[in-house]
């Protein structure tokens, strides 16, 4: 349904049909001639290998996600076929053609990450509206999706600020499983709400320390929950009207016993997975968001607004989209009519720039010969901490993750130690040991392939425990810099250390005999 705004192709009769199958339905009603094929699948499937790639002359991409679109980059530069690469958000959105060793590919440049948040933030003190919003998604997981141990919502007294912590006897933190202790309870949401917006909040308050200098939670009554509004709307539609937290509170509890039920169907076994689309998620969101806003003072928002953020959503426009599809057939033509010299970059902007454009063509860049992706040397360094990242993680989050691998093998270059495997049956025993347990220590090069994106890269790690909170690793795809940056670093402790043992030298009086002083020059 949401998509209906953007789209120029579809009708509300259509949704819930195949995208795919209704584009191509539709284009046949204004060009009966066309010979389309319809393929409802996933691109990245080992169907699709480079073989499939080779039979088209080029390849148009309009998707919507960044692990697709670095995966179709890297199978037409495996093809050796043209792409047409786009995007649109909001007003603005681009086009450009992407040739191996001609152009830069889709890779050549770094896009920005999604902002996360340090854990202690989203537990402790959140001070942020999004801060609300990623906790309660997390909550969404604990209780009914595939909960990541790593996103727990209890309060964390391991927090930072606290400069100690509460541990039993074995030292380890003691933490209750949310989804089992929901389970026991029958997805109470009375209990649900009093755990979270009351017991919780008041473990909290009494570490003092965390409100020293900021202005403490207030917990909340399931049984007497404030019915004013903080802010007010002059709009008509539903979702942009604010709620009280007395009526989050009301839809709160109908979208527990909703998403109980459906789990409940499943007999616990299928993981409810969270869509903004969902109306029991997102209203599980947005008022446990909003309730929790209320609890910190923090500014609380519409169902609209929450569904925006949580959905990380840039709302899509269809006359943008329909300029940037006719971009992308110009670009096309013009590959076909084997005009690649003519073949540019088309961005169109918000407002005219000083030449009175809305839509500006730009010279095709050339290829970063520092490219982890589309360069002949492909290398790339990795900051994490030997000790503390297991293997799993690091296929996970940087393998697949960051680096958009499908299906990964690594090996320690030099030794032949497969340490991830293709076939997970074959390294799965060793997911969770850190990579020191398996021979991995500062500057081990793991060589690193996928066999479906005929794609290969050398990656040198970089032991490093002093990333910043919240922080696992960090890429380096100019080595040479970070080289540079590590001896800098070096010469700097090394001057920083000589200088402390001058001061040292001289507290004491233990230098020269000219007066107790020992003279150092730099």
């Amino acid at each position: 349904m949401t998509n209906l705004n953007r789209q120029f192709l579809f009708q509300r009769q259509h949704v819930g049909m195949s995208k795919c199958k209704v584009a191509k339905e539709s284009v046949l009603q204004f060009v009966p001639d066309a010979n389309i094929e319809a393929i409802h699948d996933n691109i990245m499937k080992e169907d699709y290998g480079v073989t499939f790639f080779k039979g088209f002359d080029m390849v148009l991409n309009a998707l919507d996600n960044r692990a697709a679109r670095s995966h179709v980059n890297r199978m037409c530069l495996a093809a050796d076929i043209p792409l047409v690469e786009s995007g649109t958000a909001g007003y603005l959105g681009q086009v450009t053609v992407i040739r191996k060793g001609k152009t830069e590919c889709y890779e050549c440049q770094p896009k920005p990450h999604q902002k996360t948040f340090p854990g202690c933030t989203i537990r402790n003190t959140p001070s942020e509206p999004i801060h609300c919003i990623v906790w309660a998604k997390h909550l969404f997981n604990q209780l009914f999706g595939e909960a990541d141990p790593d996103e727990d919502v209890s309060p964390d007294n391991e927090d930072p600020e606290l400069g100690d912590s509460k541990k039993d006897e074995t030292g380890n933190v003691t933490r209750i499983s949310t989804r089992q202790w929901a389970m026991d309870n029958k997805y109470d949401a009375k209990l649900i709400f009093t755990k979270l917006f009351h017991d919780d909040v008041k473990y909290l308050l009494t570490m003092d320390k965390l409100w020293s200098k900021r202005r403490p939670p207030v917990p909340l009554d399931y049984e007497n929950l404030p019915t004013e509004k903080k802010e007010t709307s002059s709009g008509t539609i539903q979702d942009q009207i604010p709620w009280s937290v007395k009526e989050c509170g009301d839809v709160l509890t109908k979208s527990i016993e909703k998403l109980k039920n459906a789990y409940e169907a499943s007999g616990y076994k299928d993981h409810l997975v969270w869509d903004k689309d969902d109306d029991a998620a997102m209203d599980f969101v947005a008022s446990c968001a909003n309730i929790r806003a209320y609890v910190y003072n923090i500014p609380q928002k519409t169902r609209f607004d929450v569904k925006s953020m949580a959905g990380n959503i840039i709302p899509a426009i269809a006359t943008t989209n329909a300029v940037i599809a006719g971009c992308i057939v110009m670009e096309a033509i013009k590959i076909l009519n084997n005009q690649f010299n003519k073949c540019c970059t088309v961005y169109l902007t918000k407002k005219p720039n000083p030449r009175k454009k809305i839509l500006v063509p730009c010279q095709l860049n050339e290829p970063n010969p520092k490219c982890y992706v589309c360069s002949e040397k492909r290398e790339i360094g990795v900051k994490l901490d030997i000790e503390k990242v297991t293997l799993k993680t690091f296929e996970d989050k940087v393998l697949k993750g960051t680096l958009n691998m499908v299906a990964p093998d690594a090996e320690i270059d030099g030794k032949g130690v497969v340490i991830i495997s293709s076939d997970e049956d074959e390294t799965s025993t060793n997911n969770e040991k850190v990579l020191k347990d398996l021979g991995i220590a500062d500057g081990t090069i793991l060589s690193c392939d996928d066999f479906l994106q005929d794609y290969n890269i050398r990656i040198f790690i970089y032991n490093c425990s002093e990333l910043k909170d919240g922080v696992e690793f960090e890429l380096v795809g100019d080595l040479s810099k970070l080289e540079q940056q590590n001896e800098a670093a070096e010469e700097e402790k090394v001057e920083a250390e000589e200088v402390e043992e001058v001061q040292e030298v001289e507290k004491n009086g233990n230098g020269h005999q000219n007066g107790g002083k020992l003279h150092f020059i730099p």
